[in-house]
C-alpha cells in the first residue's frame, strides 16, 4: 500500500511541475529571433546555400518552440512555419501549415498566394469531380467570394433590406420593393452561404501527406493491397472519414476513398 501511495504521489508531483507555457516576453523575442533569422537565410540563399539552410532550421527550432512551450496557435505563426518547410523542401509540412494559418487567416493575399504555388509544386493530381465543378459554376459566390467579403455582403444586404422596407411606411413605390427584395435574396444567399462555410469546417477533418511517398491501402493495414499502382505524395490533401487511431480512411479530391497510416499524415485541426 505504502509504495502505490508513493507511486500516486510522485506522479501528481509530476503533473504539478508540468511547464508552463512561455511568458510573453520570451515568446515574442523568440518570434523576433525567427524572423531575423529567416530573412538572414534568404538573403544567403543565392550565394551560400548551406548557410542559409542552417539558418532557416534554427528559425525552425524558434517557431517550434512557440507552438509546442508557449502554446501559441494563430495565423501568423502558421505562415511562417509554411515558409520554412517550403524552403527547406518539406513540401508536406508547408501545405500543412499553410492551411492551418489559413483557419485564422483565410483571406490574407499572401497565404493565398503562398498556398496556391504551394499546391503547384505536388507531384499528384487529381481531377475535381464534375458535379462539383458544376457547383462552382452556379454558386459561384461561395466558392469565389472570401468568408469576410460574403459575411460583409450579408451586413450590408441586411441593413439595406431594413432600409428599403422602412421606406415603404413612407413611399409606396414598386421599385422599393423590388429593391428590397433583391437585398432580401442577396441577404438570404451570403447567409446560407457563411453558415454552410462554418457548418462545413466544424465537421470536417482535412488532412495532408507529410512523408515523401506512402502507399494508400485498401484497409487500415501494411499487408492490405494497395489502393493504388502508385504511391500517394507529399502535400496531397484530404479529408478524414474514418479514424482507427493508426489509421485513416480518407477521401482524396477526386472522390477516391483509401486508407492511409497516421503516422505519414498531418491533420489540419
Amino acid at each position: 500500500m505504502n509504495r502505490i501511495t508513493a507511486t500516486l504521489l510522485f506522479l501528481l508531483a509530476l503533473a504539478a511541475l508540468r511547464a508552463e507555457p512561455l511568458p510573453r516576453a520570451e515568446a515574442e523575442d523568440l518570434f523576433e529571433e525567427g524572423k531575423s533569422l529567416f530573412r538572414q537565410a534568404t538573403a544567403l540563399a543565392d550565394t551560400d546555400p548551406d548557410g542559409a539552410r542552417s539558418l532557416m532550421q534554427q528559425a525552425l527550432l524558434r517557431f517550434q518552440r512557440l507552438e509546442t512551450e508557449g502554446e501559441i496557435r494563430n495565423g501568423r505563426l502558421y505562415y511562417n512555419l509554411g515558409n520554412i518547410h517550403f524552403q527547406l523542401d518539406d513540401l508536406g509540412r508547408a501545405m500543412l501549415n499553410y492551411r492551418r494559418a489559413r483557419e485564422y487567416i483565410p483571406d490574407d493575399p499572401r497565404l493565398q498566394q503562398n498556398l496556391a504555388f504551394a499546391r503547384a509544386q505536388r507531384a499528384d493530381n487529381f481531377a475535381e469531380p464534375e458535379q462539383r465543378k458544376v457547383l462552382k459554376t452556379i454558386f459561384f459566390w461561395h466558392y469565389d467570394f472570401t468568408l469576410r467579403t460574403r459575411a460583409r455582403t450579408f451586413a450590408v444586404a441586411f441593413a439595406a433590406l431594413w432600409t428599403l422596407l422602412a421606406c415603404r411606411l413612407f413611399l409606396r413605390s414598386p421599385w422599393l420593393t423590388r429593391l428590397a427584395v433583391a437585398a432580401a435574396v442577396l441577404a438570404l444567399g451570403m447567409f446560407a452561404s457563411v453558415a454552410h462555410t462554418h457548418l462545413e469546417r466544424a465537421r470536417s477533418r482535412p488532412g495532408v501527406i507529410l512523408d515523401r511517398t506512402v502507399v494508400a491501402r485498401l484497409s487500415d493495414s501494411h499487408t492490405a493491397d494497395p489502393a493504388f499502382t502508385e504511391p500517394l505524395h507529399a502535400g496531397t490533401e484530404f479529408e478524414v472519414t474514418e479514424d482507427r487511431g493508426a489509421w485513416y480512411e480518407v477521401r482524396l479530391p477526386d472522390g477516391q476513398t483509401c486508407w492511409l497510416p497516421a503516422a505519414s499524415v498531418g491533420l489540419v485541426h
